[in-house]
């Protein structure tokens, strides 16, 4: 982080008619970290370069660092500088699960209309490929030549030996991570992101470098510059109704990303968990848009039809998806035969159950919308065009103390410093719209009564749930 792009961030960090400067700079320096607008890690310009650039003295530098030092946020070590960074939080326990608690930590809506009838359809099948091993390490052909057609359909020609099927998306992450990186290496990310995806990161022994991104979406100067400056091995995003923001990427964008993998020669594994859920009814930027052969798409049924599927894909060229297939044995031996067939009738099948899920999302989401809207005034957050929540901004940095208390109320929700692999965002929450209208409403109360406790007593709060998030 240079001294003109902090001091820019800082924005007026002077309080009016404050004499009190080390203060006023630590308080506004405070806020970009917990924010995670300056994610935990990030070196700090030298002293004299940020006293140039806001026109201070070097001594007011300083003391503010030295404030920070103190919260535990800066960090310093002489001839290595100084970087941001984040306190230890205190222990964390299991949940107890309690059937009165409304789950608003999982977005996931049930399962779609037909698959029933999908397991029913797929059961005569089923007695064909009982004669046979039942191993498909890279998935059954006809369900790859189905999501072959999908791909290009939306104008990347894909053949079926470019898919690979997985136990899930979340299983071709790790493949990747896997096949690209080695212990100590950097992944690409962006912050806020999906929480497993970090884990599935460490769980890799690679180091999560993340990019905050901005209110209106990725940060590509940003992300360009790390390409430069952190070489990281492989690149981790969610292009469309990325979670937990509802940010999609638009075409342009697309290729502009793209541009900036293919210079820096780092593959990139691009998160389709959500594309299906698109309420705009909008052409879908084309896949292509991102070009080049170390570009990997990660597509999933859980969301689009039922996570009990755990089914998920990649394509990538071909020669990638030899060298993933190899990677996978250390991890499983190929996805399930029956849950294939299923999905291969739901693919073939009618389009209205999805259609049917995008209006019920709709509806929940306008619901949910309206009720923070009254619920809780002074939280602000966009309305997605697709996806499964509302990212929402809080007025103070309160977020885990939300969650925590939030469980006494009788609801889980997910704080914002699940989303970062360093803590932070403390002034976000994530909210999704999977509930049935009716339970929404409970939930919404519960949670205004929870923020309002918290508000009350700013006592602080010693440990929260460790809450399984999805």
């Amino acid at each position: 982080m240079n001294a003109r792009r902090l001091a820019h961030l800082l924005g007026n960090w002077r309080r009016h008619g404050s004499r009190q400067g080390a203060a006023d700079l630590a308080a506004g320096l405070r806020l970009l970290i917990l924010d995670g607008r300056l994610p935990a890690g990030t070196a700090l310009p030298p002293e004299r370069e940020l006293a140039t650039a806001l026109d201070v003295s070097r001594t007011m530098i300083a003391a503010a660092w030295e404030r920070l030092k103190a919260d535990g946020l800066v960090v310093s070590r002489r001839g290595a500088g100084s970087w941001t960074a984040i306190p230890s939080a205190g222990g964390t326990r299991e949940p107890i699960e309690d059937p009165e608690t409304i789950d608003l930590a999982r977005a996931v809506p049930p399962a779609i209309a037909g698959i029933a009838a999908a397991a029913e359809a797929a059961a005569p099948r089923l007695g064909a490929e009982l004669c046979s091993h039942g191993y498909y390490e890279q998935g059954m052909p006809d369900l790859r030549e189905r999501l072959a057609a999908r791909y290009t359909a939306r104008g990347l020609p894909t053949t079926p030996d470019q898919i690979l099927v997985t136990n899930g998306a979340h299983i071709a992450l790790a493949m990747a991570l896997r096949l690209f990186t080695g212990p100590g290496d950097r992944v690409l990310i962006e912050q806020p992101t999906y929480p497993n995806a970090i884990e599935a990161i460490r769980g890799a022994h690679a180091v999560p470098v993340p990019v905050a991104m901005t209110d209106d979406g990725w940060d590509v100067d940003g992300m360009e510059a790390t390409l430069r400056q952190a070489a990281p091995r492989l690149a981790y995003l969610i292009a469309d109704f990325q979670n937990p923001t509802g940010h999609r990427l638009d075409e342009a964008g697309r290729r502009l990303l793209g541009a900036a993998f293919r210079r820096a020669r780092t593959p990139v594994i691009v998160d389709e968990t959500s594309v299906d859920l698109d309420f705009t009814g909008e052409p879908v930027p084309p896949f292509g848009a991102f070009g080049g052969d170390l570009v990997l798409a990660a597509g999933s049924a859980g969301k689009s039809y039922w996570g009990g599927l755990r089914l998920g894909w990649v394509r990538a060229p071909s020669e990638i998806i030899t060298r993933l297939a190899v990677a996978r044995r250390g991890l499983d031996l190929g996805s399930p035969v029956f849950e294939q067939l299923v999905l291969c009738e739901l693919l073939d099948g009618p389009r209205e159950p999805l259609l049917d899920r995008r209006r019920m999302l709709v509806e929940r989401r306008d619901a949910l919308a309206g009720l923070l809207r009254e619920h809780c005034p002074d939280w602000t957050f966009a309305v997605p065009g697709g996806g499964l929540s509302l990212w929402c901004g809080l007025p103070t940095p309160v977020s885990t103390r939300i969650a925590a208390v939030a469980q006494n109320f009788g609801v889980r929700v997910v704080p914002g410093s699940f989303f970062t692999p360093h803590g932070g965002l403390e002034r976000y929450l994530r909210v999704p719209y999977t509930q049935p209208v009716d339970v929404l409403g409970e939930a919404v109360r519960r949670l205004a009564a929870a923020a309002a406790s918290v508000a009350e007593s700013r006592a602080p709060i010693a440990e929260s749930g460790l809450i399984p998030v999805t």
